[in-house]
């Protein structure tokens, strides 16, 4: 197998995975549309703008060629905006083999057609969803840069390339488990984005740790209710990729969805928001795409629906708070239809 590793594209998580790449004795390429960029990540080893005070690797090069990036390359990590995977994938195309192993690190929906990352991927690459791979799970990017320890999954429904991702990247601190329920990886990773942003919202309300954790228990049983609706395994929403990456984002300031919630609550408009954070937010198309989705499945999504009103109507951030806490009475164990309930646990 080749030592060669291509990373599409360059952002501040790519340049992670990078990072954890290089440290394995890789050699890293990454795909970047800034000649700027390129240049600075193979002349002074850093990314600046992504990972300010990082210093990178000299094993990880940086190109404006996608042909280049992956020629010869065994694996292919693609971590796009969600808003760009398939034109990223559109391009990759071209240059892809086969026998390369895909992997994508992207949470979010396709907003126009509600696909997931994995869908749309397997869709320009003309291969199968199932040769796809997920890495998703509590990890920001300026910690593991910094070789903090982190834990993560990848998931896919062939045990192979999964169990070949997991040999890619796991070393002394980045400990990587698989898992089959490649759809509920990829559900709880997108959806936990929004929570995080409401996790935000009500820090930037001042309304103290008795909300968010109610905001974050209530939210892990929604994105329970809808992962399970559309086929996930329960069980994963406990694990890795549901709590363990609803936590880390719902409760750091390293999170862009926590700090985009915070600004909101703060009374800062939108449009100001995303100028000021200068890096994708993906919780905000996330909630555009679970709103829709949630009418798709008939399924109820309340903390998600507020949140739309707030991004997309205007809703004040304290009036979605006085719905939330004024919904009809509910006991707590509703958190997914009882036959479903019954299903996973006889």
């Amino acid at each position: 197998m080749s030592k060669k590793v291509a990373v599409l594209v360059a952002g501040s998580w790519g340049t992670a995975l990078a990072s954890v790449l290089a440290a394995n004795q890789l050699n890293v390429m990454m795909w970047t549309r800034g000649e700027e960029q390129a240049a600075e990540i193979n002349e002074q080893h850093s990314n600046a703008r992504f990972l300010p005070g990082a210093e990178l690797s000299p094993l990880i090069r940086a190109t404006t060629d996608m042909g280049a990036a992956v020629e010869g390359a065994s694996a292919i990590v693609i971590v796009a905006p969600s808003s760009a995977m398939r034109a990223v994938a559109q391009q990759l195309k071209a240059h892809y083999k086969p026998e390369m192993l895909v992997i994508h690190a992207t949470k979010g929906f396709e907003t126009e057609s509600l696909k997931r990352m994995s869908t749309v991927i397997a869709e320009e690459l003309e291969c199968e969803e199932g040769q796809v791979v997920v890495l998703s799970g509590p990890s920001h990017a300026e910690e593991v840069v910094k070789r903090c320890p982190t834990t993560v999954v990848v998931a896919s429904l062939d045990k192979t390339a999964a169990e070949s991702a997991q040999g890619l990247f796991m070393n002394a601190y980045f400990r990587v488990y698989t898992n089959r329920d490649m759809l509920g990886v990829e559900l709880a990773g997108a959806f936990k984005n929004i929570i995080a942003l409401g996790a935000g919202m009500s820090d930037g309300l001042q309304f103290g740790d008795n909300a968010k954790a109610a905001l974050l228990t209530r939210g892990l049983a929604e994105i329970t209710r809808i992962g399970v609706e559309m086929g996930a395994n329960p069980l994963t929403f406990s694990g890795l990729a549901g709590i363990g990456d609803l936590v880390v984002t719902a409760t750091s300031q390293h999170s862009r969805n926590w700090r985009a919630g915070s600004m909101l609550g703060q009374g800062k408009k939108l449009d100001d928001v995303l100028n000021s954070m200068g890096m994708v937010v993906e919780g905000i198309r996330t909630t555009q795409a679970a709103y829709f989705i949630s009418q798709k499945y008939n399924v109820q999504m309340p903390i998600a629906d507020q949140l739309y009103h707030v991004l997309f109507q205007e809703r004040l951030p304290r009036d979605a708070v006085e719905a939330l806490m004024g919904r009809d009475p509910k006991t707590e164990m509703e958190v997914m239809k009882l036959e479903t309930w019954e299903q996973w646990h006889s």
